[in-house]
């Protein structure tokens, strides 16, 4: 129990952790990525401003000047393009150039060529002379060495991410233990004294039902009124003795011992229960049946698995009404058996259905001292499930009805 506690705050913690991680790896991605692009255009804007300075209007056309160092363009993987004022193309330098059409209202324009894309910044050209407008200068550079740049952020975010998770994992692991350590102190102490308590308390009570039993069978010279307060002795007694017997089974069960191995007949159990629970069922006139197509055997404690199942019988005949139905089915799919209780009683809300199974819960409306219930027996019935290494679950609705499936693997 505290293992899978502390594994599920050891989750929660790494889940926090790294979604703070994502966050922050994905803040610097983005501003680096924002600032690496401004520079980019930066860069090529600079370009083009110093290829458009040494241009000249010759003739009344734009005239390129050819002196541009084109080998130090090719190994930036940059280009130029000359446009005239009516964007018509003049010439280009470089082979990393735009296809794209001269677009006057786009100072910046991007390609996708291949598997890198291409930018390019256009930039008009002025005379010196008469500040008029002679064309247009578009410089463009591929991508590639952008991409790889953010690749290799990628990769780092990535490898710091995963190195910062496993190394906080090794922290949250021994930071859950230790702090698990005092609550697992106290609750062993607990059961403890949960076990040792209701090992001392039988002895009292069956003195006191010892005793109670003989005046009541003796009820010379005894007056009525004394009958009637020893009887409400006798109940409270067996209450009391029932409720030390449930205490000192979950106190021991707690301990997770392995339940005895041996060939259980679940189909027997069942019918012995039937017949057993036949009074209670006559007498609230409910219907009760069986629907079993073959016997299914299971390995395990046949008194624990007998108390699995009389404990949700007990529960749905309870809360079962006069007239109602209580069904009983059995399945095996694969290598799983499958044993449901179905009653049409009072039924539970989704929020009463969180609590079914803690010890001492029990629905508001059968909160009643005749009912001689504890809210013990769905507590010991999963925790006997369990340790026969099955499952318990519970469906219910309001008004309608509740299902308990008992799931247990096949030998």
């Amino acid at each position: 129990m505290f293992q899978k506690t502390r594994y599920q705050l050891l989750l929660s913690y790494l889940s926090v952790f790294a979604a703070l991680l994502g966050i922050f790896a994905l803040a610097v991605r983005v501003v680096f990525t924002t600032n690496l692009s401004q520079k980019f255009t930066e860069s090529l804007t600079i370009l083009g401003e110093s290829a458009a300075a040494e241009a000249e209007l010759d003739n009344g056309h734009l005239k390129v000047d050819n002196d541009f160092p084109i080998n130090e363009l090719i190994i930036r993987h940059q280009a130029l393009q000359w446009f005239d004022p009516q964007g018509h193309p003049v010439g280009q330098q470089g082979q990393y150039t735009l296809t794209l059409p001269l677009s006057l209202n786009t100072d910046v324009q991007t390609e996708q060529t291949g598997k890198f894309s291409i930018r390019g910044v256009t930039l008009p050209v002025i005379n010196n002379d008469d500040g008029s407008l002679i064309g247009y200068v578009r410089v463009s550079q591929s991508l590639e060495e952008f991409h790889e740049t953010l690749a290799q952020l990628d990769w780092g975010l990535g490898s710091g991410v995963m190195i910062t998770l496993a190394l906080s994992s090794l922290g949250g692991l021994w930071l859950t233990r230790k702090a698990m350590q005092p609550i697992e102190q106290s609750f062993q102490r607990l059961k403890q004294f949960t076990g040792d308590a209701s090992h001392e308390l039988r002895s009292p009570l069956m003195a006191i039902t010892t005793n109670v039993e003989v005046a009541l069978e003796y009820p010379e010279g005894m007056r009525s009124t004394d009958a009637k307060k020893f009887n409400a002795i006798a109940n409270a007694a067996d209450q009391m003795t029932r409720l030390t017997e449930d205490l000192l089974l979950l106190a021991r069960n707690d301990q997770v011992q392995s339940p005895l191995q041996e060939t259980v007949n679940l189909q027997e159990i069942l019918h012995k229960l039937v017949e057993l629970y036949q009074p209670q069922v006559d007498a609230k006139e409910i219907n009760l049946r069986i629907k079993s197509t073959k016997p299914l055997y299971v390995l395990g404690d046949a008194v624990q698995l007998t108390r699995v199942f009389a404990n949700l019988m007990q529960n749905a005949l309870q809360y079962t009404p006069t007239g109602g139905l209580v069904e009983i089915q059995t399945n095996q799919v694969d290598w799983q058996l499958y044993v449901s209780v179905k009653d049409t009683g009072i039924g539970m809300t989704p929020e009463q259905l969180q609590h079914v199974f803690d010890r001492f819960w029990r629905a508001d409306q059968a909160r009643s001292y005749q009912s001689k219930g504890f809210g013990l027996g769905l507590a010991i019935a999963q925790s006997l499930v369990q340790n026969h290494g099955g499952l318990l679950t519970v469906t219910s609705q309001l008004g309608v009805g509740s299902c308990f499936t008992v799931r247990l693997p096949a030998p």
